[in-house]
């Protein structure tokens, strides 16, 4: 799994062994921080050429995954400028968000579960940390 954390707001974390084409994760990591409102209308995705060499994969996966953003009408290209988020949410926001959820829940209870912690645990573990957060 390669990661990396981009401002405005934007972190990448793609599997290359989860079936997922790349460029379709670079598109779903894009929506879900428009969907979170960590990036918004407006926001500048970094170029082609940067996010290729921090994520270590070829332009052209970039090109396509902007490009197909770019014809959904999520962003738009200036050229000169950059590519930026335009002001159309991505479709289906609400199914979206509840099926990225369900699938970083699914993947930490698999994980707990491989290293020996039950569901029981799990749960208060995640009690304990929102307490602590409250506490904040």
């Amino acid at each position: 799994m390669n990661s990396t954390i981009l401002e405005p707001g934007i972190s990448f974390s793609l599997d290359q062994e989860n079936g997922v084409p790349i460029y379709r994760q670079v598109i779903q990591q894009i929506e879900y921080a428009i969907l979170s409102g960590r990036m918004s209308c407006g926001d500048k995705l970094p170029t082609i050429r940067s996010l290729a060499v921090e994520l270590r994969i070829n332009p052209n996966t970039i090109a396509k995954a902007y490009n197909e953003l770019e014809i959904r009408g999520i962003v738009s290209t200036q050229v000169g400028s950059g590519t930026f988020i335009s002001d159309k949410k991505p479709e289906g926001e609400a199914d979206v968000r509840k099926t990225k959820i369900l699938g970083i829940f699914h993947r930490f209870i698999q994980d707990m579960a491989d290293l020996g912690v039950d569901r029981a645990d799990v749960a208060e573990m995640c009690r304990s940390l929102e307490a602590g957060i409250k506490e904040k």
